[in-house]
């Protein structure tokens, strides 16, 4: 496109050059103008002969037509002719410009275009991959047609898909009962016993292990322990979990309140809420369950206790009167292992809460309904710990709904008869000791639970209640299951049981209920509609029968069992506030007695305050001094890297003959020290450091005035357990690794002070091996002549052997001071024979061992005199260097040390301050805190008569007070 504009441009000029010469004008200025045609584009490439001809003949023209630079033929009229010449040369003129600029401009988007272009990622495979056109019709076609097919079949074969869900369950059975006979083969206590299909399929499953039965059983307790190991910390790790997401979801509602009363201007006043009377006196209650833990303190005040046989109803019992489906279900299996305090009130809506936490379940909801039962399978399971099967923790939540009955219920675990191999050996007893302390309270109200399905002579819950109530002033029998029992028992029977002539104990009333049709799925409404309509329509309870209507259902029975608690409350709760008071004084006396000057503190209250002085001491660790801490990493450096340096480095190198072959053996082990051991072992020494400067730390502290030694044993434990949780950063090694390489490279002593630090540094080193040495011989030789004198000692029959071999080595060194670290066969030999004239037989290896020590004293001695030598021969070593007449290469080798210490301890000094420090307060933080929440840690650490009777008297004064708070309620209320 560019050629065709150029074209077209040179056709333009030489028309108008034609005409400029035709309309010739006779005015100089005029014919200039005319004959200056325009220049060429820059790109014509033209310039072939014939246009030079033309120019050439142009030109001609016109000097031939003006000779005296003028013009001799006449012009018709200028003005015509300028207005012509303008118009064409300035159409010209913006007809270039404006074509070049756009094919400029075209040319560069082009150019643009294609740039971007190559840089888009190649999308042809989508070609390939996708069909196109009609292809694609017809996949999307067919892909409708198998869509149908695959619907169709399954609706037309539902036998089919019944027969494999049929299967799939038939092999997950079969699959559960293989895993149980492995189980049991595994704890097979080594009885003989018939081989019967289970036996024979698990012994076969621990036969294929290639193990035997011992040895089965003892790995399969070592798994066993490890997994209640786990499921112990996993509890741990989600009641830990549960409380820091309550008290999250606590802040989160505080932090919202106070945004709201900052939004409306309003200031926030601290109303009190005024409890209810249920709530109050459960409160009381749950005081006294955290109080009395070991069944120690005669806790009087009423409550209804459940008791029953195991799967007799009563769980299904407390449900019904709680009207909701709170507690989790099993089939046989033991679900009630801890007391729980249930307390029930009236509410506008149907929750349920925990006593420890902030949640409010909606039991309106299946969902809320699953997390709660969830919540107390997990809280069951969490107060079983060292192996038992039972616990003694009391749960404790609240129920509040329309139309509940006021009470306290405590849900107890199932009285068995028979104990499983999963339950510990106590569980029988157990349970039966916690059933009888409750049931032991004189104003305690028995809820007696009584499975009408089965005979009434395998009961066990009966002859318990007869012992502990035998008058029956305050047992309430409940026979449950009562639709399965008209089906199976005799109907006198059972009249007789609801009329109290059957049992030999004695009630204060008889109830009968119905607890459901054996459904895990129905709701609490559907059973009392189910218990409503079986009442109405069995022979049992007809109007023509002996029991009467108020002895029946849920609802009668909860109206009755709360009129009686709330009776027996207002009779007994003034004389138990009584003696609670005394108690309350005769403790508070004895504090009086034996800490005249101190205050009560319980254990959350030094606790805090232990903790307190703990992080104060963290903050004193930053400000110990530079030099301090470069005094203390360099002793401790040395110590970690000074055997390693004499054993592996200084010695073999030393002992090996010749100066060079020092040198060389020196440079290639401390490289190969540096790049593996020499960085982990500083780091090392630096957490040694570290931990003895904040341990004494701690020690100064103790020798305060104000030091209460009631924190020693828990400072001690944070510390310990904040020490071993702490480790260095691992980026120190290898930053340790780069700077000691570095250091090590330098092989010259820069200055006389240095030389003389070296010398002295070598001398302490090695008269402090030597005096290890020197011991070593003690032991070895036993002792001098006059030791032996003055403490009346004697010498054994080896060291006198070792004092004869040490006589004829002390002559091989003496005739050879340049004696070889290893003594040759012949020297073995003459040894050997010398002190066989002294009647001393002994072999190589006992020359050998006694050799060792000899020789590293004789050799220490020599390095010091090379030392002594070299003290003065640096400015020899200067102008000699490794030449030098006098062998100081182990000042230098010391010196390379000494520099390495330096470097690193000064490296490790500041990560302690920069970085380290802070971390371990990091760590002792978050011990604290996790000690905190651990009442059982507090109680172990912080111990001691002081703590005990300032916690029971902080805990009886609460006790008291809320009594009497709730007594001045129940006064009110009347």
């Amino acid at each position: 496109m560019l050629r065709i504009y150029q074209n077209s441009y040179r056709r333009t000029a030489k028309k108008a050059v034609v005409y400029s010469t035709k309309v010739a004008c006779c005015n100089h200025s005029t014919l200039c103008n005319i004959t200056s045609h325009p220049r060429r584009p820059p790109h014509d490439q033209h310039s072939s002969g014939s246009g030079n001809g033309r120019q050439r003949q142009h030109e001609e023209f016109l000097l031939a037509g003006n000779p005296a630079r003028g013009w001799s033929i006449p012009p018709p009229s200028r003005g015509y002719g300028m207005l012509v010449v303008r118009i064409l040369r300035g159409a010209l003129k913006l007809r270039y410009l404006v074509l070049g600029g756009a094919i400029g401009g075209g040319v560069s988007l082009s150019k643009k275009y294609e740039d971007w272009k190559d840089g888009l990622p190649d999308m042809n495979w989508l070609k390939d991959a996708m069909p196109q056109g009609e292809r694609w019709s017809q996949f999307s076609k067919n892909l409708l047609e198998v869509g149908a097919v695959v619907k169709n079949a399954i609706d037309i074969d539902p036998e089919l898909k019944q027969l494999s869900e049929d299967k799939l369950s038939e092999w997950r059975s079969w699959f559960d009962s293989r895993l149980d006979d492995a189980i049991k083969a595994a704890d097979y206590q080594g009885t003989q016993i018939v081989e019967t299909k289970e036996d024979l399929t698990s012994k076969t499953t621990v036969a294929a292990l290639g193990i035997t039965t011992d040895e089965s059983r003892k790995k399969f307790e070592k798994m066993q322990n490890q997994v209640e190991t786990l499921q112990t910390e996993i509890m741990n790790v989600q009641i830990k979990y549960q409380k820091e997401l309550e008290k999250m979801e606590k802040e989160n509602r505080d932090l919202r309140t106070q945004y709201i009363l900052l939004k409306t201007n309003k200031k926030s006043s601290a109303k009190k809420i005024k409890k209810s009377l249920i709530d109050m006196y459960s409160e009381v209650l749950d005081e006294l369950s955290g109080y009395d833990t070991g069944y120690t303190m005669a806790d009087h005040l009423p409550r209804v206790v459940v008791v029953g046989d195991q799967s007799s109803g009563k769980t299904s019992v407390l449900e019904s009167i709680a009207k909701a489906r709170i507690f989790p279900r099993g089939s046989g299996e033991m679900m009630t292992r801890a007391p729980v305090k249930v307390t029930l009130a009236e509410g506008p809506y149907h929750v349920a809460q925990f006593r420890d936490s902030e949640r409010e379940y909606d039991l309106t909801k299946e969902s809320d309904l699953a997390d709660l039962r969830r919540e107390v399978e997990f809280r069951m399971r969490a107060s079983v710990r060292g192996g038992k099967t039972v616990s003694n923790e009391v749960i404790s939540m609240t129920v509040k709904g329309p139309g509940l009955q006021r009470m306290v219920l405590v849900d107890l675990p199932g009285i068995i008869s028979t104990m499983t191999v999963d339950m510990a050996s106590d569980t029988k007893d157990s349970i039966h000791q916690m059933t009888k302390h409750y049931m032991s309270n004189p104003n305690a109200i028995i809820l007696c639970i009584q499975d009408g399905s089965v005979d009434a002579e395998r009961s066990n819950v009966t002859d318990l209640v007869m012992q502990c109530d035998p008058l029956g002033r305050r047992t309430i029998f409940v026979l449950t299951k009562v639709d399965l029992a008209e089906e199976l028992a005799d109907p006198e029977r059972i009249r007789k049981i609801l009329s109290g002539k059957l049992f030999p104990m004695k009630a204060l009333g008889y109830y009968a209920v119905v607890t459901g049709r054996g459904r895990k799925d129905d709701s609490i409404e559907a059973i009392r509609q189910y218990e409503e309509d079986f009442f109405k329509n069995s022979k049992l309870f007809h109007r023509r029968g002996v029991i009467m209507p108020h002895q029946v259902t849920s609802r009668n029975l909860s109206m009755a069992v709360s009129d009686r608690f709330w009776k027996m409350v207002r009779e007994t709760i003034e004389q138990q506030a009584d003696a609670f008071k005394a108690t309350r004084f005769n403790l508070e006396t004895e504090w009086k007695n034996n800490f005249p000057r101190l205050r009560e503190s319980g254990r959350d209250e030094l606790f805090d305050k232990a903790k307190g002085e703990i992080l104060d001491e963290v903050v004193t660790l930053s400000q110990i001094s530079a030099k301090k801490w470069d005094d203390t990493l360099t002793t401790k450096l040395w110590e970690k890297l000074s055997n390693y340096v004499f054993e592996n480095v200084y010695l073999p190198a030393a002992q090996s003959g010749s100066q060079n072959s020092f040198n060389t053996m020196v440079d290639i082990k401390l490289r190969q020290w540096a790049e593996q051991a020499l960085p982990a072992k500083s780091v090392e020494a630096g957490w040694e450091a570290l931990q003895q400067e904040f341990i004494s730390l701690m020690d100064h502290s103790k020798k305060s005035q104000d030091h209460d030694g009631i924190f020693d044993q828990l400072k001690s434990a944070v510390v310990d357990e904040a020490i071993r949780r702490h480790s260095w950063e691992d980026k120190a090694i290898d930053m340790l690794r780069v700077i000691q390489l570095n250091t090590l490279e330098d092989r010259f002593v820069h200055d006389k002070a240095e030389w003389d630090q070296a010398v002295k540094f070598l001398e302490t080193s090695v008269t402090a091996k030597l005096t290890q040495t020197e011991e070593t011989l003690s032991q070895m030789f036993g002792p001098g002549q006059m030791k032996r004198l003055t403490h009346w000692q004697y010498l054994t029959q080896d060291q006198q052997k070792r004092r004869s071999v040490k006589n004829e080595l002390d002559k091989i060194l003496k005739n050879d001071s340049k004696h070889l670290p290893t003594l040759s066969y012949d020297e073995l030999t003459t040894v050997r024979k010398n002190v066989q004239r002294e009647n001393v037989d002994v072999d190589t290896d006992y020359i050998r061992q006694t050799w060792f020590p000899v020789y590293r004293k004789h050799f220490l001695h020599q390095a010091l005199q090379r030392a002594k030598d070299c003290r003065k021969a640096y400015y020899l070593y200067t102008q000699q260097g490794a030449e030098c007449e006098i062998a100081c290469s182990d000042v230098v080798l010391f010196w390379r040390i000494q520099q390495v210490i330096k470097i690193t301890g000064n490296a490790l000094r500041q990560q302690v301050i920069n970085r380290e420090a802070r971390r371990l307060d990091k760590e002792i933080k978050a011990v604290l805190d996790e000690f905190s929440e651990d009442d059982d840690k507090k109680a172990h650490l912080l111990t001691g008569k002081r703590v005990l009777l300032a916690e029971e008297l902080i805990k009886v004064r609460q006790i008291q007070e809320k009594l009497e708070e709730f007594i001045n309620s129940l006064n009110q209320e009347k």
